[in-house]
C-alpha cells in the first residue's frame, strides 16, 4: 500500500504542475497585447481634438462641392460640436482662425461648465443632441474662402478659448445628407 500512496502522490503533484503550467501558458499568451478596439474610432465625418478640459468633436467644412474644388469667395460652415468637461468654470470660444480664409463666429459661443456649445448645424445634431444635453448653446462659423479647397483633404484650423487656450486640428470637408 505504501508504493501505491507514493505513486499516487507523484500523479497528483505532475497533474498539479501541468494544471499551473498549462494556466501559465494559456494567459501568457494575450499578456501585453492591445485589443483590436482600443484604437477604433467613432464613425463621424470630422476630427476630433480636446484643449485643456475643452473637447471639439466632429469638426468638418460642410459644403457641397460641384467641381473640382470649392473657389475662393465661397462661404462655407464649420460644424462641430464643443464639450465644457470641467465641472467648475465656463469657457468661450473667442476665436477660429484657418489659412484657408476668415472665419466669422455668429451667436453665442459660450460654453457652460459642464455643457456643450453646438456650432453650425450638422443634420440636424442640433435639434436632436440639444433636448438631450440640458446647458447646450449655439453658433455659427462662417469660413469665407480665400484659397480653393476640395474634398479629399483636410485644412488646419485653430481654434481660441477663453480659459482652455488654443489647439489646432487638420479639418475634413464633409457634404450634406440633405441638400441645400
Amino acid at each position: 500500500m505504501h508504493r501505491f500512496d507514493v505513486r499516487h502522490s507523484r500523479i497528483v503533484v505532475t497533474l498539479a504542475a501541468g494544471g499551473l503550467l498549462g494556466a501559465a501558458v494559456l494567459t501568457g499568451c494575450s499578456s501585453g497585447q492591445i485589443a483590436q478596439t482600443a484604437k477604433e474610432q467613432s464613425a463621424v465625418n470630422g476630427a476630433a481634438t480636446t484643449i485643456n478640459n475643452v473637447a471639439l468633436r466632429n469638426i468638418h467644412l460642410q459644403a457641397v462641392q460641384n467641381g473640382d474644388f470649392l473657389r475662393p469667395g465661397h462661404q462655407v460652415e464649420l460644424v462641430m460640436v464643443v464639450a465644457n468637461q470641467s465641472p467648475d468654470y465656463d469657457d468661450k470660444l473667442v476665436g477660429v482662425t484657418t489659412d484657408i480664409g476668415s472665419v466669422t463666429l455668429s451667436g453665442n459661443s459660450r460654453v457652460p461648465a459642464g455643457g456643450v456649445l453646438f456650432v453650425g448645424t450638422a443634420d440636424d445634431q442640433n435639434t436632436k443632441a440639444a433636448g438631450a444635453v440640458a446647458a447646450a448653446e449655439n453658433a455659427k462659423a462662417t469660413v469665407t474662402l480665400d484659397k480653393p479647397i476640395t474634398n479629399g483633404l483636410t485644412y488646419n484650423f485653430t481654434f481660441d478659448f477663453e480659459k482652455a487656450g488654443r489647439g489646432s486640428v487638420a479639418v475634413p470637408i464633409s457634404a450634406p445628407t440633405k441638400q441645400p
